[in-house]
């Protein structure tokens, strides 16, 4: 494979059976260095068939021909505590931690979602903010992390895991701040020469969908984009990016669509999410239920594709 950023890029397949399913033959594995599923906005729940839905999408990423070495989570892992009581987010997180146990054998490293913040809407939640496990910290214990961003090195590859969700006014905005912003700058710093890199958030830094899908026009003819949709910092993180001149790829999830930007030489992919539309249909009537696989490349390219795992709709059920 040549070029900065090669990739293939294969687009959700409706209707198709789990015996007739994307499971495509990739292209030769030579020099490849490590394979990757990309799961994100599951929003398990015991409603609506969620977990036995999580279970199906974990053991095809595991039944895989060619099975992933690593699971990547980009967040919103459980259906919603931002509005949610103590006990309603417990129960999420158990369910959410049993199918982990139960279903996968994989290792997986993790991203903090906005939904999986707990009591940011203080007067739905019935939280003050004071609680210890308000905002991040329940959510940090149920994926198991100690910080909410990290990076580790991984088959010749560095990752950099960034929490995209900040507190603001009773929900959140996409937005890094100027510690984490600062802490990427140093960490970026510390990569060695020709060492490829993979980002990770829940919210995309750059996204064609979130234009498409959120853009309103303003009174005054002014196109405006929500904070909640597409990071706020956009430009600082991207040029940091920019300069350190080996970031290839950033994986994000949260919009529950596939889309893909490039620029500068690096790849910007949303990953449509493992639980659809909310586990209640197909979102926008063509990202069907999946996740993605992608193949890291010794010479930093990839090769990326969206997998549909055969999931259909149920009934609500408790």
């Amino acid at each position: 494979m040549s070029g900065a950023t090669a990739t293939l890029w294969a687009a959700p397949r409706l209707g198709a059976a789990p015996e007739d399913d994307q499971r495509a033959a990739l292209p030769s594995n030579a020099g490849r260095s490590l394979r990757l599923a990309h799961i994100t906005d599951v929003h398990v729940q015991p409603e609506l068939g969620a977990a036995r839905g999580l279970a199906q999408c974990l053991h095809h990423v595991q039944s895989q021909p060619d099975a992933p070495q690593l699971i990547l989570n980009t967040g919103d892992s459980i259906m919603d505590a931002i509005e949610a009581g103590a006990d309603r987010t417990e129960l999420q997180w158990n369910l959410w931690q049993k199918l982990l146990r139960d279903e996968c054998s994989l290792p997986l490293e993790h991203a903090i979602g906005n939904h999986d913040c707990w009591g940011l809407n203080r007067t739905k939640s019935g939280t003050t903010g004071r609680e210890p496990r308000w905002g991040k910290q329940w959510a940090l214990e149920g994926l198991g992390l100690a910080s909410p961003y990290r990076s580790f090195d991984r088959a010749g590859w560095h990752f950099i895991v960034l929490d995209s969700i900040e507190p603001y006014q009773d929900t959140y905005r996409a937005r890094l701040g100027a510690e984490q912003l600062d802490w990427l700058k140093t960490d970026l710093a510390s990569v060695p020469k020709g060492v490829p890199i993979l980002v990770l958030g829940h919210i995309p830094i750059v996204s064609p969908g979130a234009v498409l899908n959120g853009v309103k026009e303003t009174p005054d003819h002014n196109l405006e984009l929500p904070g909640a949709l597409t990071h706020l910092d956009a430009k600082p993180i991207h040029d940091l990016l920019r300069r350190q001149g080996n970031v290839k790829l950033c994986l994000s999830g949260h919009l529950h669509l596939v889309d893909r930007a490039e620029y500068d030489g690096i790849t910007y992919i949303s990953t449509g999410a493992v639980s659809a539309s909310w586990w209640k249909g197909i979102r926008l009537e063509r990202f069907d239920y999946g996740y993605a696989l992608v193949d890291l490349f010794k010479d930093g390219t990839f090769h990326y594709q969206f997998v549909s795992y055969g999931w259909r709709t149920v009934a609500s059920e408790g």
